[in-house]
């Protein structure tokens, strides 16, 4: 299907970012969102909300209506507008517009606008970031071999939130704040974590023991998956780094997108 010249024009503008004309459409888009979520965020103050009530509703929809036209643009002149829609950009783009849409019919869905602060993620393209994902790939690897590891501690972990609580319960009881087991395993994971809220507290000496029994606890598991997911990324560096060698001198531990060997300094 034969492209216009204003699809071709728009593709180079709206998606490009070699042309001075890209460059500039995407830092403006870039400060569009942000002063967008910016908005969005002072209309949950009330004092701002008081104040500038007009002039917060106003920029939200001069936003709304702009990058409405926007992504119809992007339809407009994408090669393939219907893969556009369904891509990761896509779906955020569409879902950037559509609650300030859904306050006509619920109030209150125009915080859902925040989701814009996604499509910031442009900034990577922009700048030239995109380089580095073979770095995100590497930690992304090492997340997902390491899942079956954290979910193992995580389960074990729930498992003493429950015994914890449960004994809480039959110690204080419901006169000291621990209205039932539900309630004393939320006390119980908030002090493993040592977050420690302070909302229900045990009065009872042995309360208090098992209190700190449990305090230590959450001290002692808490670098856990720190050290499982620093494990795994250490061992996906080396295979990433020991993945090619140099023909010239031998030696390994070049990046797997590296052209010279960074040892000799011949192409690899």
């Amino acid at each position: 299907m034969s492209r216009s010249k204003l699809q071709n024009t728009l593709h180079d503008i709206i998606f490009g970012t070699e042309s001075p004309l890209g460059k500039a459409f995407d830092i403006c888009l870039i400060v569009a969102i942000c002063i967008s979520v910016l908005a969005v965020i002072l209309d949950s103050v009330n004092l701002f909300n008081q104040r500038y009530d007009s002039l917060l509703l106003t920029l939200e929809w001069s936003f709304t209506i702009l990058f409405t036209i926007e992504y119809i643009a992007r339809l407009y002149c994408s090669p393939h507008p219907i893969l556009y829609a369904r891509s990761f950009y896509g779906v955020v783009d569409i879902l950037s517009i559509v609650p300030s849409y859904l306050t006509m019919i619920y109030s209150g869905a125009q915080y859902f606008l925040i989701i814009r602060l996604l499509r910031v993620m442009r900034l990577f393209r922009v700048l030239k970031l995109l380089r580095y994902s073979g770095d995100a790939n590497i930690l992304t690897r090492s997340m997902w071999q390491s899942r079956r590891k954290i979910l193992i501690f995580l389960f074990t972990v729930m498992i003493f939130a429950i015994l914890f609580g449960a004994f809480m319960f039959l110690i204080e009881g419901p006169e000291n704040g621990f209205s039932s087991i539900p309630e004393s395993i939320y006390w119980a994971i908030v002090t493993i974590t040592t977050v420690g809220y302070g909302d229900i507290t045990p009065h009872t000496p042995l309360g208090k023991m098992l209190a700190s029994l449990v305090m230590i606890l959450g001290y002692s598991i808490i670098a856990v998956p720190t050290g499982i997911l620093t494990a795994e990324l250490a061992n996906e560096i080396r295979l990433d780094r020991s993945n090619r060698d140099c023909d010239h001198c031998g030696r390994s531990g070049h990046d797997n997108d590296a052209i010279h060997c960074k040892f000799c300094g011949k192409v690899i």
